[in-house]
C-alpha cells in the first residue's frame, strides 16, 4: 500500500486522468481496473471523472512492487530515500556539484511567481526529441526552478513547468512557461484564444511594397519534415479568425499571416531584401516560411523553401546569389526568424493572469541577425523596438 497527497498543481484534474500521466506504463483498462477495486480518494471510492482537490490522499492498495512498475519507477529509489537522493541532487547543483541538469543557455526576459518567458537562442530545441533527450530549452527552465527552489520533482506527481508555445529549433526568441498548472492552463488559453499575439521579425528576399495580409491551407509531409500552403491568397483586410482553428474536411489546416515590411534592404550588386514584421496569427509548423516562400519571398537563408514560388530563372538567381553572399560574408547557413515580441489583450485574460492585460515583452536580436542588418546599412537597430511595459 501507497499513499500520495494531491497537490496544488496536481488539483483540478480528473482522477482517470491524473493517472493516466502518473501510472505512465499502465494501460488504460487497467487504470480503469485500479479506479474500480485499488484506489481510494480519502478513504473512498471515486468515480473516474472525480475532480482532485488540493490535499487529499490517494491510497493504493497494491504492492509497492506493482506500483513502481506502473509509474516507471522499477528499479530506482522511492519513498524516502528518493526523496533524500532529490535532496542531494538539489544541494549539489546549488554548490557547483556534478549533476545531470542541462546547461543553462536560455535568456530570462520576464519572471514572476507564475510565469517565466525566456528567450531561446539559435539551436535549440523547445522541448526534447529522439535524438535530443537532455539539453532542451524545457529542460534547461526546469533544471533552473529547481535550482531556485520553486519546483520540487519529487512533490509533485504529474505537473512539471512546460513552454505554452515552440519554436524551431533555429528560430529564436520568446517562449512562455507556466510555472504553475492554474498559470500554464492559463496560457494555453491564451494562446488559443487569441489573446497572446506574437511578432516575428525576419527578412525575405526582395521587395515588398506593403503590409500583406495572407491566408491558405497547410498540409505536412512528416518524412520529409516539410509543409505546403495551398490556396494562398493575399488582401490588405484581416480576416476572420473564428474559423482558423478547425481542420478542413481535406485535413489541412488553414493558416493566416500578417506581414508589415519595416525596411528596404540593400546589400549591393542588385541584391535586396525586406526586413518584415510578421504576426503569427495561427501558429503552425513552418508557417512563416512557407508562407513568405508561396508569394515569391522566402526568408533569407532558408534553403528549404527559397525555390518554392519563384517565378523566374532569374529570380531563383537572385534568391541564390543573396544566400550565397550572406553565407560567404556573415556565415549564415539557416532562416533568419526571431521571435521578438508578445504582447496581451487589454481585456479577457483568465483571472489568474490579469495582471498581465496590456503589457508586451521583447527579446533582442541576436547577434548574426544584427551583423546582417549592420552589413545592408539598416537604421532599425537605433529603433525604440526593445522596451518592456
Amino acid at each position: 500500500m501507497r499513499e500520495i497527497t494531491i497537490t496544488a498543481n496536481d488539483a483540478g484534474r480528473r482522477l482517470d486522468r491524473f493517472l493516466r500521466k502518473y501510472l505512465s506504463n499502465a494501460s488504460l483498462g487497467e487504470i480503469y481496473k485500479l479506479i474500480r477495486k485499488d484506489i481510494k480518494v480519502d478513504g473512498k471510492r471515486r468515480a473516474q471523472s472525480y475532480m482532485l482537490n488540493e490535499g487529499e490522499v490517494i491510497t493504493f492498495y497494491i504492492s509497492d512492487e506493482a506500483l513502481d512498475a506502473l509509474t516507471g519507477m522499477a528499479g530506482k529509489m522511492s519513498g524516502a530515500f528518493g526523496a533524500q537522493a532529490g535532496k542531494m541532487d538539489k544541494a549539489a547543483a546549488a554548490h557547483g556539484g556534478k549533476t545531470s541538469k542541462a546547461k543553462r543557455q536560455f535568456r530570462i526576459i520576464y519572471e514572476d511567481a507564475d510565469v517565466l518567458i525566456a528567450g531561446k537562442p539559435f539551436g535549440l530545441l523547445t522541448h526534447g526529441d529522439r535524438f535530443e533527450k537532455k539539453n532542451h530549452l524545457a529542460n534547461q527552465v526546469k533544471d533552473y526552478l529547481i535550482e531556485k527552489g520553486e519546483y520540487e520533482p519529487a512533490r509533485e506527481k504529474v505537473f512539471s513547468p512546460a513552454p505554452a508555445n515552440r519554436l524551431d529549433r533555429n528560430t529564436t526568441g520568446l517562449v512562455l512557461f507556466g510555472k504553475t498548472s492554474a498559470a500554464l492552463k492559463a496560457l494555453n488559453m491564451m494562446i488559443r484564444d487569441d489573446l497572446a499575439d506574437k511578432y516575428y521579425l525576419t527578412i525575405a528576399h526582395g521587395i515588398i511594397e506593403k503590409p500583406l495580409v495572407l491566408r491558405g491551407n497547410l498540409t505536412k509531409d512528416e518524412e520529409s519534415n516539410k509543409v505546403q500552403i495551398s490556396e494562398i491568397k493575399a488582401s490588405e483586410l484581416p480576416a476572420h479568425t473564428d474559423e482558423l482553428h478547425r481542420r478542413n474536411d481535406d485535413h489541412s489546416l488553414p493558416v493566416l499571416t500578417v506581414i508589415e515590411p519595416l525596411e528596404i534592404l540593400d546589400f549591393g550588386d542588385g541584391m535586396k531584401a525586406t526586413l518584415v514584421q510578421v504576426k503569427l496569427v495561427t501558429g503552425r509548423s513552418h508557417q512563416i516560411r512557407a508562407h513568405l516562400a508561396g508569394i515569391g519571398h522566402p526568408v533569407v537563408g532558408d534553403t528549404k523553401y527559397a525555390h518554392v514560388s519563384a517565378t523566374s530563372r532569374t529570380a531563383l538567381r537572385m534568391i541564390d546569389r543573396l544566400n550565397e553572399h550572406l553565407a560567404r560574408e556573415y556565415k549564415l547557413q539557416t532562416q533568419l526568424l526571431h521571435a521578438y515580441r508578445i504582447s496581451f489583450a487589454d481585456e479577457g485574460l483568465p483571472e489568474d493572469l490579469a495582471y498581465l492585460s496590456g503589457k508586451s515583452f521583447t527579446a533582442p536580436l541576436p547577434p548574426a541577425f544584427c551583423k546582417v542588418l549592420e552589413g545592408a546599412g539598416s537604421e532599425f537597430k537605433s529603433k525604440p523596438i526593445y522596451q518592456n511595459n
